[in-house]
């Protein structure tokens, strides 16, 4: 059978904030692409919703910063606290500027800003109601197999494939890219609220003997909480989070609006390579770190603008092939090296708020950090700096 030749550039799985940053960052530097989404519309909660300065910056490349500013928080302090005594802060502040903060903005927002910029850069880019069914590779080529509204197959034929679909990536599975790495005991729940606290933009972390409370300003008058739990709640309810927090710090959240709960545990995954042959991975398809920190979503971005890049200097050198396939290799150990780096910053972020029968040298340790010179160091991992040398 003779290949075909391939109609497009590249061809993106998966339209969440990793997928559309993907088709906006390569349809800035003029390489064309399409992204299949099984959703027709952005998500309707706010899920992810920490935009780290290191992302910001990217942003800030493609020119789609604006809107996030606009429609986004800027949390520019974290206090931590026990139950009842403030034990220190840190301030962004210290961190470079512009973006010496971390943006809190809903995914449902994020998404809606994507897409309307990749519209923009392209309106025929983003397939809605399409369901990625199967690829196939030849050697100069990779076929893309789906379905758009459950109806007849159609095929998109592109030079490479861009697994962007998460942790249960359709497209790793296919590529027979093997997906491993532990599964912790931390389990919480967490929700949205009317802000009702003192805390007005700044984060608070509260470390009482029993286990974590994280409280985290939203825009429009809300406040993410995030609890730690002894085990998983397969059932979460507003008045269970609402019990714990009352519990611990004394806090009232039962009467308080409530729009999302959510339970989750803590893993931490990676592909055993990120490329194989034309099938690249990026975003949680490729790894999954622990959410405490939030920095899964962001580590896609970085994820999405090293491999922009690789396929921009491509088209500089005569032997592209050639080039792009020492590069992608090149991608994928310096990402893992990055996931592997991120992973141990979540970890740490986790162990500070575990249980402990000895809260007061936990609470000493994070005094430490954050009323010494130690604090610029910390401001610096809280907002994802040096992962590569940012």
């Amino acid at each position: 059978m003779k290949e075909p030749e391939p109609q497009i550039s590249i061809v993106i799985i998966g339209g969440g904030p990793v997928g559309l940053f993907m088709a906006i960052s390569l349809l800035k530097k003029g390489i064309q692409c399409r992204v299949i989404e099984k959703r027709e519309e952005p998500v309707s909660d706010s899920r992810s919703l920490g935009i780290h300065p290191v992302s910001l910056e990217l942003f800030d490349k493609v020119g789609i910063t604006d809107p996030f500013l606009e429609q986004g928080l800027k949390i520019k302090k974290g206090i931590a606290l026990t139950e009842d005594k403030e034990i220190g802060e840190i301030s962004f502040d210290l961190c470079p500027k512009p973006h010496n903060y971390i943006l809190a903005c809903p995914q449902f927002i994020t998404e809606k800003i994507l897409q309307k910029k990749l519209r923009e850069l392209d309106e025929n880019a983003l397939i809605t109601g399409a369901e990625f069914l199967q690829f196939h590779e030849y050697e100069k080529a990779i076929e893309t197999t789906f379905t758009v509204n459950g109806k007849s197959k159609e095929r998109i034929t592109s030079s490479y494939l861009i697994g962007c679909d998460g942790k249960n990536s359709l497209v790793r599975q296919q590529a027979s890219i093997h997906f491993s790495g532990k599964r912790y005991h931390d389990t919480y729940i967490m929700g949205d609220f009317d802000d009702t606290t003192n805390f007005a933009t700044n984060a608070a972390v509260f470390l009482p003997k029993d286990g974590l409370i994280e409280c985290f300003p939203l825009p429009s008058g809300m406040r993410r909480w995030v609890v730690k739990t002894d085990s998983y709640i397969s059932e979460p309810s507003r008045d269970k989070l609402a019990e714990i927090v009352q519990q611990r710090i004394g806090y009232d959240l039962f009467s308080v609006n409530n729009i999302m709960l959510s339970s989750f545990g803590v893993q931490h995954l990676v592909a055993e390579r990120f490329t194989k042959g034309r099938v690249i991975l990026a975003g949680d398809a490729a790894h999954v770190v622990s959410p405490i920190g939030g920095q899964g979503m962001n580590l896609g971005w970085l994820d999405c603008w090293k491999l922009a890049n690789i396929f921009e200097d491509s088209l500089k050198h005569t032997d592209s092939q050639e080039h792009i396939k020492i590069c992608l290799k090149e991608y994928s150990n310096r990402q893992k090296k990055i996931t592997k780096k991120a992973g141990r910053r979540a970890e740490l972020n986790m162990i500070l708020g575990r249980k402990t029968s000895i809260p007061f040298l936990r609470n000493l340790i994070v005094k430490g950090m954050l009323k010494t010179p130690l604090r610029t160091k910390a401001a610096k991992l809280f907002t994802m700096r040096g992962l590569e040398g940012t």
